[in-house]
């Protein structure tokens, strides 16, 4: 294909793309009601803690702010509703450039990365409430607190983005792996710093006081963390089988 017939196919795998995220979105903007009422489900429990000693509401400080909040949640959940067109889209322009292995590769990347980004959303919206309540304890005997929902909506979207890119990078350890980049043993030797950032970004991410939740989210990416490495190993080793194989006989000597 020319260089003409690459952008005509580009132009229209971006139409289809774009024509699915906009059905994904239409679609969200009818259940943004219930996403709303679970993501400020921790305000409604911080307001009945203080009662009447502090004054909580989920406020917008605009008068599209309502529309504004409608639209992010249904462009998010949108992506995610059309993630099977888009990535196919995606993936039909640039595989037929690429090798047979590097599309198994591919397969395997996306197959792995995905369940576990969603995973590592779920973990977040579990943690969510209770940074929330955390924070609310440290509002002054008689002060009000004021959640703006364009802020709040922020915070909850970055958090679960957050805690879902944590749990893949040990797939980009692995890819690094595979690259050529990184051996298994190499990634295994840095467990000690593994260990010690799951540990603090589990403390960040999680209350203080509730440390069965900390222990449980830098439980699950040390676990990932070694699964990585223990992979990576392996992949070394069956490419040390296979370059074996192919030396000659005084090489090997």
């Amino acid at each position: 294909m020319s260089l003409g017939q690459h952008l005509i196919e580009l132009r229209r795998r971006l139409m289809w793309a774009a024509l699915a995220l906009v059905v994904g979105m239409v679609v969200a903007f009818f259940i943004t009601d219930p996403v709303i009422y679970l993501i400020t489900e921790p305000i409604r429990v911080v307001a009945e803690t203080q009662g009447e000693e502090g004054k909580v509401e989920f406020m917008y400080q605009t008068i599209t702010g309502p529309f504004d909040m409608r639209l992010r949640i249904s462009f998010a959940i949108g992506i995610l509703i059309s993630a099977p067109i888009w990535i196919w889209q995606i993936w039909a322009f640039i595989m037929p450039g690429l090798t047979r292995k590097e599309i198994r590769y591919t397969i395997g990347f996306m197959a792995a990365a995905v369940p576990l980004f969603f995973a590592g959303c779920y973990v977040g919206l579990l943690i969510m409430p209770h940074v929330v309540e955390l924070m609310a304890t440290f509002v002054p005997q008689g002060g009000a607190q004021f959640y703006d929902a364009l802020f709040y909506y922020d915070f909850v979207f970055k958090l679960l983005v957050v805690v879902g890119v944590a749990f893949i990078l040990p797939v980009f350890l692995v890819a690094m792996n595979l690259a050529g980049i990184m051996s298994g043993r190499a990634i295994l030797k840095g467990w000690r710093v593994a260990v010690l950032i799951a540990v603090i970004f589990a403390a960040l991410a999680t209350p203080a006081a509730d440390v069965v939740s900390m222990l449980m989210l830098a439980g699950i990416l040390v676990v990932l963390f070694f699964a990585a490495a223990g992979l990576s190993m392996l992949f070394d080793r069956r490419k040390a089988k296979r370059q074996a194989e192919f030396l000659p006989p005084e090489a090997a000597a």
